[in-house]
């Protein structure tokens, strides 16, 4: 289980006062509650709440493998001397970012999607962009003026947007939003990315590759909702005002066109990279449990799940979450910590606190259940109503059903359909553990039936033409692979 991506408090110590340091990128003096060597020491603090939150992408290799092009990059950057810190997360998300510091992260989501060495490159050099032009802490500095004491990482892909009630539900409480870079500070990250190729012998074009990536993400978004009768998002609204993708690609086309074009481009690493990422998890791994279409499995745990129809899933590292689609209700699953008891009676009392109610003896699919409906108190001390089931499931381990609603009349629009998401809580049959099976990326050779060849074979379950396509980098157009040529697959 994942959960997104979180916002990081600035420390008590870090609001105490304003310093002058010289921007490194821009030679610039510019006023700053963040100093180098605290814009460190908050980088490896945060770096710490990164790992826990989404845990490194076990294989020595592959973080071999991108360190060595994170630290080639940050070699020829603005600001060499950082001890910097290059880690692939393990995440189906496509996402990249950067603390202060020197701390760069890219998830292997986002790495199914690159077509070449230099195109990670180009990732990675926008994120080494937004450190070396202290984008963070200048954005740490406009928040203590605004009073609001927040510190995001940032953002370069997640185009699938943050800020809804479902977010909010996986996490009991909208803890907070990421915050986001100026249009200037993407622009200019974007274009620092590309100097950082150039100066590495990448060809900057690839920065403009990436960018082709996000708004090929926002495209085949759009076109997926249409399929399922859903009005469009119209561009990133994870970031209010972020650029677009359109404007950034605009932009980023400018800065590219403005390099020579040199024999020594050539090489854009595709075979090395294709070889480093063969294997590569899919989507969601084993260990988070996998969605497929309204169906959740979760092997190590041995349960299953289905979303009521038009309902979606949210996988997070704390909870399974069923989310209506009005995004007002939906159930969250969690797993009972060890320390709220062994019965369900001993769970009802340390894990929700209830102030009174009622238990009701239950059974879902086999499995011992209780259930229960009563008030308790919120952290403003503020009664608030709570429907709970406490359910026994395989290997004794004990979880939490919770309905989760904005407010009551949310709950009572979507009573029917959370019964029926609570009932849908099962052990894993075999034909369950047989589509829990987790995807990985492969490569082949491209056969002359083309994307439509492949995607008979593929274990795609929507449009997976396209998805191949856009893993390839060939969505919406663009010269088709020749006939040999490898290719990335789902298996």
């Amino acid at each position: 289980m994942r959960s997104l991506l979180f916002p990081l408090l600035l420390t008590a110590a870090l609001l105490a006062g304003c310093a002058t340091v010289v921007n490194p990128v821009t030679g610039k003096e510019e006023r700053t509650v963040m100093d180098v060597k605290t814009e460190i020491a908050e980088g490896r603090k945060a770096h710490q709440a990164v790992i826990a939150e989404y845990g490194i992408y076990p294989d020595a290799r592959l973080q071999t493998y991108v360190k060595g092009i994170g630290q080639k990059l940050a070699a020829q950057s603005h600001r060499s001397e950082l001890e910097w810190t290059f880690t692939v997360l393990d995440s189906p998300e496509i996402n990249a970012f950067a603390l202060p510091g020197g701390y760069v992260y890219v998830t292997r989501g986002i790495m199914a999607y690159m077509e070449s060495e230099a195109d990670l490159a180009g990732v990675i050099g926008h994120e080494i962009g937004h450190v070396t032009a202290r984008h963070g802490a200048q954005r740490a500095t406009r928040q203590q003026t605004a009073g609001l004491g927040v510190l995001a990482a940032s953002v370069l892909g997640a185009v699938f947007g943050v800020g809804d009630v479902a977010s909010q539900l996986s996490q009991g409480v909208a803890a907070g939003y990421v915050a986001n870079y100026s249009r200037d500070q993407e622009l200019q990250a974007d274009k620092l990315g590309a100097e950082y190729l150039v100066r590495n012998d990448y060809d900057p074009q690839n920065m403009v590759d990436v960018i082709n990536v996000l708004r090929n993400q926002e495209r085949f978004a759009a076109e997926q909702a249409r399929a399922e009768g859903k009005t469009p998002k119209q561009g990133p609204d994870w970031l209010a005002s972020h650029p677009s993708n359109e404007q950034r690609l605009e932009d980023i086309e400018q800065i590219a066109a403005g390099y020579d074009r040199k024999a020594k481009y050539v090489d854009d690493g595709r075979a090395r990279y294709l070889k480093a990422i063969d294997g590569l998890p899919f989507g969601e791994s084993r260990e988070q449990g996998v969605t497929r279409g309204r169906n959740f499995y979760h092997e190590p745990l041995g349960i299953a799940l289905t979303a009521p129809q038009g309902w979606r899933i949210q996988n997070s590292q704390d909870a399974i979450t069923l989310i209506n689609s009005a995004g007002d209700a939906g159930l969250i699953v969690q797993l009972a910590p060890t320390k709220a008891g062994n019965t369900h009676e001993e769970i009802i009392k340390n894990a929700l606190k209830p102030t009174q109610g009622r238990v009701e003896k239950d059974d879902i699919n086999g499995l011992p259940a209780t259930h229960f409906v009563g008030t308790r108190r919120n952290p403003q001390g503020q009664a608030q109503n709570v429907v709970a089931t406490v359910v026994t499931g395989p290997e004794r381990n004990n979880f939490v059903l919770l309905h989760a609603a904005r407010d009551a009349a949310a709950r009572q629009r979507a009573a029917a359909a959370l019964r029926e998401a609570e009932n849908s809580f099962r052990p894993l049959t075999a034909a369950d553990r047989k589509a829990a099976a987790p995807w990985s990326l492969r490569t082949v050779a491209f056969p002359r039936g083309g994307f439509a060849e492949l995607a008979r074979r593929s274990p795609l379950m929507t449009n997976p033409e396209q998805q191949l396509k856009l893993i390839n980098g060939v969505y919406g157009g663009g010269p088709q692979p020749e006939p040999g040529q490898p290719v990335k697959v789902i298996q």
